[in-house]
């Protein structure tokens, strides 16, 4: 139990949030720059990779495959993330492709120009010591993925554009490993190496494809038709039981909210080293920390339960761009919450409620509030996340109150179920509420989320 001397719960949700938010400035400095799927010129519809990690070396070895289809006519070439990476040969059915690359980002010159709706396909080979993107544990033999994925494969990093994913990860034998998508292939090699392979046959966004490797013991259990697995290294089998013992609830949870089913087969839950707090499509990589907190105080699980909620607000209902981050973010934060009412009871909820409003009163009055529209999403202070995080949260609250219960998460249930699998922006999420409360909210949404009326 905690100690009398220990912070309060809200307080350590907050350090989490702090903790989460800036391991993704980087992520959200570099998606900002994106264009749109629809703006772009051209879509990725499909990624077949293969990818060598070195734990000892901390580098990357790789060559991806991109089907892309052009929307223009006569695109004539491709600009893609690439990070740090070192591209080695670029080409298209065999030929050699000329690229130049700048600033975190290649440009390949097709063989010859597309035309309008056509499929191109092209492949990269590359190698690199990524800076961020992946982190290597050499000590403990553990590697994963971190936000973005441009930073270890060569891809196009805009939130909208969904794409399928092949992933071929070459690895020591003596790891466990997961990825996106269902497994359909493990193979021993000949070098004291395992080669795992999964498919993701639902297109998802390339910023939640990611893989997690170590050693770990895998523990799993069956909720409904999907499997519950759990991956830990510093647990024991009773411990890695109690810590996600509440999964289960979570997810029956998240569908009711939903009215969608979860999207996959099995979800994961990964207890690795370091503070990682990521989710990625079908599986989550929890820091340890979160681990032994959850089994000082069974309801210290707000970390799990927001990283879970991320599998259908973030995942499969996305933000079209980054200036829509909030829809990701505070909805998983409130849902997390939400959950925790459900789950413990209406005190804890509002006690997580005011630690969003005190939050955003302190950047209210510190002169710092914002639109959770933002026009410029390209360099956040921290204030500028915590009110994608905190002050989305306290707004959900609000407009929970505003609509009254019933009415609140018909709407929930409504927008959640019209754009499962697709990109939103704020002004869709305003329509499936208006619509489910019959009435119009533009005074709400300008007075707590544009900032056009006080």
């Amino acid at each position: 139990m905690r100690s009398d001397k220990s912070p309060p719960s809200w307080l350590l949700r907050q350090v989490v949030v702090m903790l989460l938010l800036i391991g993704c400035r980087s992520f959200w400095e570099v998606g900002a720059t994106e264009q749109n799927a629809s703006e772009a010129p051209f879509d990725v519809i499909h990624y077949d990779a293969q990818i060598e990690p070195d734990i000892a070396r901390k580098t990357v070895t790789g060559a991806v495959l991109i089907r892309l289809r052009a929307n223009t006519e006569n695109l004539a070439s491709i600009t893609l993330d690439c990070g740090e990476l070192e591209p080695d040969v670029v080409s298209e059915k065999g030929v050699a492709l000329k690229f130049t690359r700048q600033a975190q980002r290649m440009t390949v010159w097709l063989s010859a120009p597309a035309k309008a709706r056509e499929t191109r396909e092209i492949e990269i080979a590359y190698h690199g010591s990524p800076p961020r993107g992946i982190r290597f544990f050499p000590e403990l033999d553990q590697v994963y993925t971190v936000f973005s994925t441009g930073q270890w494969m060569v891809c196009m990093d805009a939130p909208e554009d969904r794409a399928t994913f092949r992933l071929r990860l070459v690895l020591p034998a003596n790891l466990t490993a997961v990825a996106n998508g269902r497994l359909i292939n493990r193979r021993i090699l000949s070098n004291r190496k395992t080669a795992y392979e999964w498919e993701q046959e639902s297109p998802i966004p390339t910023y939640v494809f990611g893989f997690a490797a170590g050693r770990f013991r895998t523990l799993s259990e069956k909720a409904g038709k999907v499997e519950l697995r759990y991956l830990a290294a510093q647990f024991s089998d009773e411990e890695v039981s109690r810590i996600f013992r509440d999964t289960p609830d979570m997810l029956r949870f998240f569908e009711g909210v939903a009215g969608v089913p979860y999207a996959d087969q099995t979800y994961t839950q990964v207890l690795a080293a370091g503070g990682v707090e990521q989710e990625m499509s079908g599986f989550t990589a929890l820091n340890e920390r979160y681990g032994r907190r959850v089994l000082a105080n069974e309801r210290d699980n707000w970390l799990g339960a927001h990283e879970f909620a991320h599998q259908w607000w973030g995942n499969m209902v996305t933000n079209r761009d980054w200036n829509h981050f909030w829809l990701n973010e505070g909805m998983a934060t409130f849902l997390a919450s939400a959950y925790r009412e459900q789950r413990f009871g209406r005190e804890l909820y509002l006690r997580d409620i005011e630690g969003y409003r005190s939050t955003y009163e302190r950047i209210r009055q510190a002169g710092k509030d914002r639109s959770l529209v933002f026009p410029d999403w390209n360099r956040p202070t921290p204030e500028d996340r915590q009110l994608v995080y905190e002050k989305g949260a306290y707004v959900l609250h609000l407009l929970r109150e505003e609509m009254g219960e019933r009415l609140f998460w018909s709407g929930i249930r409504q927008y959640t179920r019209k754009y499962f699998g697709k990109s939103v922006v704020t002004a869709d999420f305003q329509k499936a509420m208006e619509q489910a409360s019959g009435k119009n909210l533009g005074e709400f949404f300008a007075r707590w989320v544009y900032l056009t009326r006080r």
